[in-house]
């Protein structure tokens, strides 16, 4: 029999960073159906579908919490707004993404929640640093990570970004507690 570790909540001021649960998939799903979110990620589908969702979170129900941590963004009377990962490669440090549905853009969501899973990894998950990229084209997620205490590296990587079909550079930042 297979345990489902259920994973930290943890709280902000407007947000609340959780496990996905089978319930968010089709706001998920919703959510992640638009290219410019799907876009700007490196792991997303496009078109993304309730299957991919559904994928999603059966895939981080069983993930090794020791090395990898996903969380719904959950926005206090809304519901789901978006969706922040820590994951490890197998050949590098610890790393974080993160998504917000366009409905919710430009109200400093992707920060707040940023910010407050940063304070947990040093706290309670005892990280002492974490890297991070954004793609060139994508300004906005530059300020996330900046206005988060992270800082540019130099170093500009091809990603992968599924949704676009092709590698896209990206700008390297690297956050330390």
């Amino acid at each position: 029999m297979c345990v489902i570790e259920k994973g930290p909540t943890i709280e902000t001021r407007r947000t609340t960073l959780r496990a996905p649960a089978a319930n968010d998939a089709p706001r998920i799903a919703r959510l992640a159906s638009d290219f410019d979110v799907a876009r700007m990620t490196t792991r997303m589908p496009w078109p993304y579908s309730l299957q991919d969702a559904d994928g999603f979170v059966a895939r981080s129900q069983i993930q090794d919490r020791r090395t990898d941590s996903v969380f719904v963004i959950d926005l206090e009377g809304e519901g789901a707004v978006g969706v922040l990962g820590f994951f490890t490669p197998p050949d590098g440090h610890l790393e974080v993404g993160y998504w917000i549905g366009r409905p919710y853009w430009g109200r400093g969501l992707a920060t707040e929640a940023l910010q407050g899973a940063l304070t947990w990894a040093r706290t309670d998950w005892r990280k002492k640093l974490v890297v991070a990229g954004h793609f060139a084209d994508n300004p906005a997620s530059a300020q996330v990570l900046i206005k988060a205490g992270f800082l540019y590296t130099g170093v500009v990587e091809r990603k992968p970004s599924i949704a676009r079909g092709e590698p896209v550079d990206t700008r390297m930042m690297i956050w330390l507690a």
